[in-house]
């Protein structure tokens, strides 16, 4: 039995599944090289030591050293055209030859045309735009921002969220293995539950009582909340909400003059089926953090985008980072953008979804240890219990299932220690959607296998 269940992610750096999985690699570059990286690095939860030593990539595969082949349904979320996607390629390729770098106090065209882009993209009135090197750098930027145009410090946030690594991104944020040991974060920050669509009483006036208790926090504050900051739907363990009760939380915060705040940092850009997660609700953010598949998997860039009126900040630097203005993600942006366009991607994920609800559907009906299947365009989740009845999470066995299918190529990540995150490349044919779901197949079948 391994002794991490209490940690949010099933793969853990040192469980008894790692080890065992370790052993399983002979190849003596792969081992080498592990051990220099694990050598090299500052070790932390969930990054170093690491499960393998990658070389190349390829459409929705990544390749390790040994040459072993893998379906890559994890990607940190920066994979939704694929990898070494040649369209975006070819672009960044141009640019480096002509301008690689933009310093600051000055602009470029192609971050002119994306910041215009994303407008153009987002409804009317969102339309200030500033970039970041990466999604945690965003995060911090919308809350400075919530803070000038409020006037209040103060923030809400869910309860086990995740909105970024840095100091002020956790603070927001509530998943407890990026706070141990670090002391006071910083204050004003309430977290309230979120909308428990992981239960089996998935109704309106379940999530619409989770919804009103953001106005509770908001009203024993006194009035002093400048922020809700939320992810649209959560990412990790795919938690859909109900339109009525998006539609309850946008009226909350339009109510006590709140900024919404929503993180689709690793949702955008076609994956839930529509080019903003947000679309699925008729609703609108005051902020949006955009991020991880913004540089096709290519270069990092994030973004935020405002609305026009929360124009009022010059008198202080709300980002002033080096790569602020990147001319490279910018291009690489663009194409990617360009692509999804050229190739109706997001057409393509709607019919996706109903193909892959239908087949998750199939084996959940074969296994018992599926508890619940949930998702939306071509992001799911497969939650492994022990009894269907109490719900109890199976995380020795998730995490068993996990380096199994590895074993047999197909990557993906664990989340709240039960739930199989499924987030492929939108550029995933059906052929290997079913390949990749007879691997999951095979490793449930395994469960019954004694373990040594």
């Amino acid at each position: 039995m391994d002794n991490n269940q209490h940690l949010t992610e099933g793969d853990i750096n040192k469980s008894n599944s790692r080890v065992k999985w370790y052993k399983t690699i002979r190849n003596a570059s792969a081992l080498e090289f592990l051990q220099r990286d694990e050598d090299s690095f500052l070790h932390q939860s969930l990054s170093t030591p690491c499960l393998q030593v990658l070389e190349s990539c390829e459409g929705i595969y990544i390749y390790d050293v040994t040459g072993k082949r893998y379906m890559d349904f994890h990607g940190n979320n920066v994979h939704q055209i694929g990898y070494c996607n040649q369209f975006v390629i070819e672009k960044v390729k141009k640019q480096m030859d002509i301008l690689p770098f933009s310093p600051r106090r000055y602009t470029n065209i192609p971050s002119i045309k994306l910041a215009e882009k994303l407008a153009n993209l987002l409804p009317d009135g969102l339309n200030r735009v500033l970039f970041a090197p990466g999604g945690t750098s965003a995060i911090g930027i919308a809350l400075k921002l919530a803070r000038v145009v409020t006037g209040k410090h103060k923030v809400i946030s869910l309860w086990d969220s995740f909105h970024g690594a840095s100091m002020d991104a956790i603070s927001v944020g509530g998943e407890e293995q990026f706070k141990t040991d670090l002391g006071p974060l910083f204050p004003g920050v309430n977290h309230i539950a979120p909308p428990m669509t992981y239960r089996n009483t998935n109704t309106d006036y379940d999530e619409l009582n989770y919804a009103n208790q953001l106005e509770i926090e908001i009203e024993q504050s006194g009035n002093q909340i400048g922020a809700f900051i939320i992810e649209t739907i959560r990412n990790t363990d795919v938690q859909i909400p109900t339109k009525a009760y998006w539609k309850r939380v946008r009226e909350i915060c339009t109510k006590h003059k709140v900024l919404l705040i929503l993180d689709e940092i690793p949702i955008a850009f076609g994956r839930t089926g529509k080019m903003f997660a947000f679309e699925h609700y008729d609703i609108e953010p005051d902020i949006i953090c955009l991020g991880k598949g913004l540089g096709a998997g290519i270069i990092p860039i994030a973004a935020i985008v405002a609305r026009d009126e929360y124009n009022i900040a010059s008198h202080i630097s709300l980002g002033h980072y080096t790569h602020e203005k990147s001319p490279l993600g910018a291009v690489a942006a663009l194409g990617m953008l360009e692509f999804m366009e050229s190739t109706n991607l997001l057409q393509k994920v709607k019919e996706d979804e109903l193909f892959v609800r239908e087949q998750l559907h199939l084996l959940k009906l074969k296994h018992l240890w599926i508890g619940d299947v949930r998702g939306i365009g071509l992001l799911w989740g497969i939650e492994l219990v022990k009894d269907r009845n109490t719900k109890e999470k199976a995380v020795t066995e998730a995490e068993r299932v996990m380096y199994y299918c590895l074993d047999l190529g197909l990557s993906f990540k664990v989340s709240q220690g039960n739930v199989l995150q499924l987030c492929p490349p939108l550029i995933i044919t059906r052929v290997q959607l079913m390949d990749a779901f007879k691997i999951i197949d095979l490793a449930l079948l395994s469960l019954s296998e004694p373990t040594e």
